[in-house]
């Protein structure tokens, strides 16, 4: 029994868990005989790291290990994924006009939908105070008020589940120490970035519920504030794609050569272009330009339609009149494709690794689908299932340039 309660004292020494807190016996001297004299340690002598950091007050190694690494950028690339579908899901309820049918906003309250007869009701005169509901769908059905209501409720509940999913892992991970230092000010300004994406959802969305008594146009939410809440989504999921591309995808030892470093650098103007592109999507969107010139490749009969500049000053002309941004988004479609065909007959003049090439050629195949979706959604008069898919391979794109950018990008010394 004894045994069993009070092991053995050189067990207990012998135990991996309380070796580091052993002293490290000095070496025997040679003193020729056959007994070995041990050198005791000096104070604060100390055999391992280990004990050094537990001296020093630090009991933790403070670079997160490969695994906590494969785990934090797992996690960002299913953040990634859910900014997507975010996305996408606001796409679609821009393109079904279901984005103003929720009058409020409540962070908690909202979060349980109408149940009864009478809360579906008393929503749906609340919706018939605005603008909308009486210059656009005055004759609107309870039947159908509850369809764009649900689209846009399941918009805003997918944006909170975005949120949850940043947040909560972060905080675990924070907490386990399993973020270095520099990837915990990644990870505040990616959650950072998710709230201030909702604040300015409800800031958008409030441009449209606004009374203007001198305007005749349709009601619609400001293309401003709709460019700058699609920016700012994909901005988070650039940057939560790149930010776990960088800890999943593991480096090439490709030599520094002239061409490498151009060709690095039209993969990042690209990106750029293609981005640029995917944002102007969103002034085409928010002033219904896809509506203009329903004709590819001439705008009508003329290759420059004749109402460019109608507004004045002219870089109003830019952000507000219909037809330039169509003409724009055509242009900028035309120059995203064509430097994606450059970078592909620069990639093939250069031996790379065969995951590198097949991102480039990957690139190539999906920025001439997405041009062919373009001018299909365009020739079709926008039809929702094929312009949401447009606006999902602009998503595509983007996510492909950034892979080649990670293949691409310099091994650190």
């Amino acid at each position: 029994m004894q045994r069993l309660l009070f092991p053995p004292l050189k067990a207990l020494m012998g135990s991996p868990c309380l070796r580091p807190l052993v002293p490290r016996a000095a070496p025997r001297t040679q003193c020729g005989c056959s007994c070995g004299i041990r050198r005791p340690l000096r104070p604060g002598q100390y055999s391992t790291i280990s004990e050094v950091a537990l001296q020093s007050g630090r009991g933790t190694v403070s670079l997160p290990s490969k695994a906590a690494e494969r785990v934090v950028g797992r996690w960002l690339l299913v953040c990634s994924g859910t900014v997507a579908g975010a996305v996408i899901l606001g796409g679609v309820t821009r393109l079904t006009e279901s984005g103003l049918s929720m009058v409020d906003w409540h962070l908690i309250k909202e979060m349980k939908p109408p149940t009864s007869q009478e809360e579906w009701e008393t929503e749906f005169q609340k919706y018939q105070q605005f603008p909308e509901f009486k210059i656009l769908n005055h004759d609107m059905t309870l039947p159908e008020f509850k369809f764009i209501w649900y689209m846009e409720y399941s918009h805003r509940m997918w944006g909170r589940l975005v949120g949850l999913a940043y947040i909560l892992p972060a905080a675990y991970f924070w907490r386990k120490g399993w973020l270095s230092r520099g990837m915990k000010g990644r990870v505040l300004a990616l959650c950072g970035l998710v709230c201030f994406q909702g604040l300015l959802g409800w800031y958008m969305v409030k441009s449209g519920l606004e009374e203007k008594p001198d305007s005749h146009d349709i009601p619609r939410v400001s293309q401003y504030r709709l460019a700058a809440h699609l920016g700012s989504a994909l901005v988070l999921y650039c940057a939560s794609l790149w930010t776990s591309l960088s800890l999943l995808v593991p480096q090439h030892k490709l030599p520094e050569t002239r061409q490498l470093l151009w060709l690095r650098r039209c993969a990042h103007g690209t990106a750029g272009l293609v981005f640029l592109t995917a944002l102007s999507g969103a002034f085409v969107a928010g002033l219904d330009a896809g509506l203009v010139y329903n004709s590819f490749p001439k705008m009508g009969e003329s290759w420059i339609p004749e109402d460019l500049f109608t507004f004045s000053p002219i870089l109003r002309n830019v952000f507000e009149n219909p037809t330039m941004v169509q003409f724009d988004h055509r242009i900028l479609g035309i120059t995203s494709v064509t430097a994606v065909t450059v970078l592909y007959f620069l990639s093939r003049r250069i031996p790379l690794p065969r995951r590198t090439k097949m991102a480039a050629a990957t690139l190539l195949a999906l920025a001439y689908t997405q041009v062919g979706l373009g001018i299909s959604t365009l020739l079709m008069y926008v039809p929702t299932p094929l312009a949401a898919t447009h606006q999902s391979g602009s998503l595509a794109l983007l996510s492909v340039a950034l892979w080649l950018m990670s293949e691409l990008r310099r091994v650190p010394k």
